[in-house]
């Protein structure tokens, strides 16, 4: 009785041991300052860029000299607004009407002036800063207007873009202007055209088009701390069990405790490091958030106020806001038994080696399958659906992160995370099951015999 009632304790004072191997080092102090420093610089990089003489949010100055009798100067201002706002629209990849009427308007990153003065005293405006343009128009009999820009330096490819996009627009109004169409008609050729949307295929809606973005922008992001904490919980499990074994610890340890209890400690171990992780991930995420909320002001978001108003937007009419409620709770669970899985083969196979170098050759087939899983959830959008896709979603190590994005895309209901659920812990009972005849075997072989050999004759024995 009094044996059984030491067994725990050594259980918990192993998995102790370990923890403070693991936390009460000055790797994981300094790595956790720089993931806090990273993250927070992050969330507030053009507060960082403005402190150090950057221009994040300069808005470019076009100063216009309008040498026609055609009003060019006011309708080049309202192409230049309208056309700035569609190529941001664009660049958020809002494609629903429901977004595109609830969406409010920008302030424009340019501001037009009309300017009086010689060309000669319009370039001297931009010695004093080289965010000023000057836009000189002239009259053209073949092509209606003539345009010629003048800068200081060569300009940004997007800047580039907008300008001529936006001078076209004004070449055709004033085309369409000089035509003497009534003012009737010309509203309903500048009205934004309307498209209504229809799916055949079932359980497709038009709001769910705008999942695009969120697989591309807002999931990566997401599933990136689960794919770099699956690489630390290998490594530092495969490390500590070779470690022990080299310094030739792990015949005291196992003649104290089982080969079981020790296994388990591990697992229980280097997960509770990962959740420990995890959390702190979490917790640096919102103080970067306040810390931008304090030097924002009124924006929390500042500068990247309208990525993130639309990225909302995107998620609310997609439905997935919606969905938030079981999406969270079922993603959690399944990233939890993955990392299980992960742990315990982890401390199988490395239970088989015999130094560090052996281990890492080991560990590089279990990265390249969590690497697969992780751009396959990015891609999942891509595949439209397929047999493949959804049956690889079922595969365990790779479905804590695919099976999600899946979900989130429409091609997965409940039933099938679940489904990926179960087949996660039954890939763990069977690790546990047939993984602890190799781990009772392999903790005490240093043999050189071929690895393989030695997991077939441990599962024999």
């Amino acid at each position: 009785m009094t044996n059984n009632q030491h067994k725990p304790n050594k259980f918990w004072f192993l998995v102790g041991m370990s923890l403070k191997r693991k936390i009460k080092t000055k790797w994981f102090l300094w790595a956790n300052i720089l993931i806090f420093i990273a993250i927070a610089c992050a969330f507030n990089i053009d507060h960082i860029i403005e402190a150090f003489g950057g221009d994040f949010n300069q808005k470019e100055t076009i100063y216009v000299i309008d040498k026609t009798n055609m009003g060019v100067s006011d309708v080049f201002k309202q192409q230049l607004e309208l056309t700035n706002i569609t190529l941001q629209a664009k660049d958020q990849k809002i494609v629903t009407n429901e977004l595109q009427d609830n969406e409010k308007k920008e302030d424009s990153d340019y501001i037009v002036k009309t300017y009086t003065k010689s060309e000669q005293e319009a370039k001297k405006l931009m010695k004093k800063d080289k965010h000023n343009y000057v836009m000189i128009f002239e009259e053209d009999a073949e092509q209606i207007i003539k345009t010629t820009l003048i800068t200081k330096d060569y300009l940004q490819t997007t800047d580039l873009q907008v300008l001529t996009q936006a001078i076209n627009s004004t070449k055709m109004a004033v085309a369409i202007a000089n035509s003497n169409i009534p003012v009737s008609e010309l509203e309903k050729i500048y009205s934004q055209a309307k498209i209504e949307r229809e799916i055949l295929t079932k359980d497709k809606t038009a709001q769910a088009e705008g999942t695009e973005m969120i697989m591309s922008t807002v999931f990566p992001v997401v599933i990136l701390p689960f794919f770099m904490l699956t690489i630390f919980l290998v490594q530092m499990i495969g490390a500590e069990v070779n470690d022990e074994k080299t310094t030739r610890g792990m015949e005291i340890i196992i003649s104290n405790v089982s080969p079981k209890q020790h296994f388990f400690s591990k697992m229980v171990a280097g997960n509770a490091f990962i959740l420990i992780q995890g959390a702190l991930l979490i917790i640096y995420a919102i103080v970067g958030f306040v810390v931008r909320l304090i030097l924002g002001g009124g924006n929390p978001l500042g500068g990247m106020g309208s990525s993130f108003t639309s990225v909302i937007d995107a998620l609310r009419v997609s439905g997935v806001l919606d969905k938030l409620i079981y999406i969270i709770p079922l993603t959690l669970i399944l990233m939890i038994v993955t990392f299980i899985a992960y742990s315990l083969l982890a401390g199988i196979l490395a239970s088989m080696t015999t130094n560090i170098e052996d281990f890492q050759q080991l560990q590089t087939p279990i990265m390249i399958i969590s690497l697969v899983g992780y751009y396959l959830a990015i891609l999942a959008n891509v595949f439209g659906g397929s047999i493949f896709i959804k049956i690889l979603g079922f595969v365990p190590f790779i479905s804590a992160i695919l099976s999600p994005s899946l979900l989130v895309i429409g091609q997965f209901g409940i039933l099938e995370v679940i489904i990926s659920i179960i087949l996660v812990i039954i890939t763990n009972y069977l690790l546990i099951r047939y993984g602890l005849r190799i781990y009772k075997v392999g903790i005490l072989n240093y043999s050189s015999e071929g690895l393989w050999n030695k997991m077939l004759k441990a599962l024999k024995g």
